[in-house]
């Protein structure tokens, strides 16, 4: 039970269905949709939807989307909707330009997306509304505006600069030259009439017809490489999940080219460690973690990719023998200087999660990459386009290197942690390079220390900087700690901004009921009934 003298939030607990998103009228739309007789999956898609217009600089239909669904039963099954690069993307055209880096922003790094067609994939199989009912809150919002919430007038202010050089960034996302501040009323009527179009026509009236030529008509005029044909072949794919035993719990993940792999690395090297036994607010703690996780995401930066072209698989990255000699690296006492520094590519990320009264769980996360993404929107359809491609290297034989129709290493994950066969918690941290990380602490504050999903989404958070050799400590990290942490090699700072968002619900075997925590550190909200 939480102190109730302090500021801070109760987890929500409920019977006959859950959601917990990123904004509060993301997990109002969720709860209407279950309420009127549809299920996890529909009220997914739906919150997403809404997510789409009021979080615009977090997530878009022009960007991609991952998904794990258990089914009552327990079945599990991925979704990988992440799109691919270009056919014509060849890394000898992006050195030639001069390039030694892919660039983060503008046309170069725009990939399919993937997203709507996951939507439909996963409506087909699994939902029972259409979607001109699934976005109607959406249609509503962009058409009719609405308020703009505290995060994401924080949030928005960052990407003035690079929205006004774009015709359609300064058309449809900023007010005289300026991001809406907290409070004003904000409107998509553009991107509202392209809702109403795929509601009409399916996916094909994105990746095909006006919209799909408006946007590769878009990226070509500013010099990249997308094209109507590669829009048409767009494919979100069915997969098994990847998964890894910690306590009591089975944790399934997507397999790569996401960094779901990275988690359970993370997670496989904390179970051999024993550092469940620490105590949770401790320096051995975070040091065990911050070790483990800096081999884990070595790996990751090394290896990681469109399994295509990856050299290993997920079964020998998982394997004893690997996680052993990984394991004998970390010293309790002392920072391992001789770990390569992780890269950290940025992520700006919507995450939810809903549970149904028949306790199918959907584990949801979508997202346009950076902060609008490329920065690139469509002028007529008000789509703004993802810069997934900055997730390949250009680092001649490297497994992540970009190539045509190749699809990037990927930093968003869903995650679903099932026991007894059975959905047990459905669970997600945004957060770019930190989603790993997040899956592992937060999983390890409910499984070890019995936090409920407020109290393990709350629990203070620590992460490395953009050079991989500072790291940012929340304010709840203590000065004894820091200090500790210090005396064992590592440098700490305040973190200038909190580490990601998250949201989780777990299945209460014991009591039946669903019991829900959403970040504050976003404008989480979580509901139920």
């Amino acid at each position: 039970m939480r102190n109730f003298d302090l500021p801070g939030r109760s987890a929500v607990y409920a019977d006959n269905g859950m959601a917990a998103t990123s904004h509060p009228l993301a997990t109002m739309t969720a709860l209407s949709v279950l309420r009127s007789g549809g299920n996890a999956a529909d009220a997914a898609i739906a919150a997403c939807a809404t997510l789409c217009v009021v979080e615009p600089h977090m997530t878009g239909i022009g960007g991609d989307c991952f998904v794990i669904l258990a089914e009552p039963d327990g079945k599990i099954h991925g979704l990988n909707g992440s799109g691919r690069a270009p056919m014509a993307a060849d890394p000898e055209w992006f050195r030639a330009k001069g390039l030694n880096a892919m660039p983060e922003h503008g046309a170069l790094p725009i990939t399919v997306p993937g997203a709507i067609d996951a939507w439909e994939k996963l409506s087909n199989r699994f939902g029972t509304k259409g979607f001109d009912e699934l976005f109607a809150d959406a249609i509503r919002y962009g058409e009719e505006g609405y308020a703009v919430h505290g995060r994401v007038a924080l949030d928005w202010p960052k990407a003035v600069d690079l929205l006004a050089k774009d015709a359609g960034g300064a058309k449809h996302y900023l007010v005289d030259g300026k991001a809406p501040p907290v409070g004003s009323r904000h409107s998509a009527p553009a991107l509202a009439a392209s809702f109403r179009a795929i509601a009409k026509s399916g996916s094909k009236a994105f990746y095909q017809g006006e919209i799909g030529a408006e946007i590769a008509a878009t990226v070509k005029s500013l010099g990249g490489l997308l094209t109507e044909e590669d829009l048409a072949a767009v494919s979100a794919d069915w997969v098994d999940t990847i998964a890894t035993r910690y306590g009591d719990y089975d944790v399934h993940e997507i397999p790569p080219n996401g960094q779901g792999i990275t988690a359970l690395i993370l997670l496989r090297l904390m179970a051999k460690l024993d550092t469940g036994r620490l105590a949770p607010d401790s320096a051995d703690r975070v040091h065990m973690e911050i070790e483990a996780a800096r081999l884990a995401y070595s790996v990751r930066d090394h290896l990681v990719a469109d399994p295509k072209t990856m050299t290993v698989t997920p079964e020998q990255l998982l394997s004893d023998a690997y996680i052993d000699a990984l394991a004998a690296r970390i010293d309790i006492a002392r920072r391992n200087d001789n770990v390569a520094p992780p890269e950290m590519p940025s992520s700006d990320t919507v995450y939810l999660t809903v549970v149904d009264r028949d306790r199918r769980a959907v584990s949801f996360i979508n997202s346009t990459y950076h902060g609008f993404g490329s920065k690139v929107v469509t002028p007529k359809s008000g789509i703004t386009l993802q810069n997934r491609g900055a997730g390949f290297t250009l680092a001649a034989g490297h497994p992540n290197e970009i190539g045509p129709g190749k699809r990037p290493m990927h930093t968003i994950i869903p995650a679903m942690a099932t026991r007894g066969g059975k959905a047990a918690i459905s669970f997600g941290v945004m957060g770019g390079d930190y989603q790993p990380m997040g899956h592992a602490h937060v999983l390890s504050n409910i499984a070890d220390h019995g936090m409920d999903p407020q109290e393990a989404i709350d629990h203070p958070r620590i992460f490395w900087d953009d050079t991989g050799t500072i790291l940012n400590a929340e304010t709840g990290i203590g000065p004894d700690i820091r200090a500790d942490l210090e005396r064992r090699g590592h440098n700490i700072q305040n973190a200038p901004a909190p580490h990601g968002g998250g949201q989780a619900i777990i299945i209460d075997e014991k009591s039946g009921f669903l019991i829900a925590g959403s970040d504050p550190r976003k404008d989480g909200c979580a509901m139920g009934w």
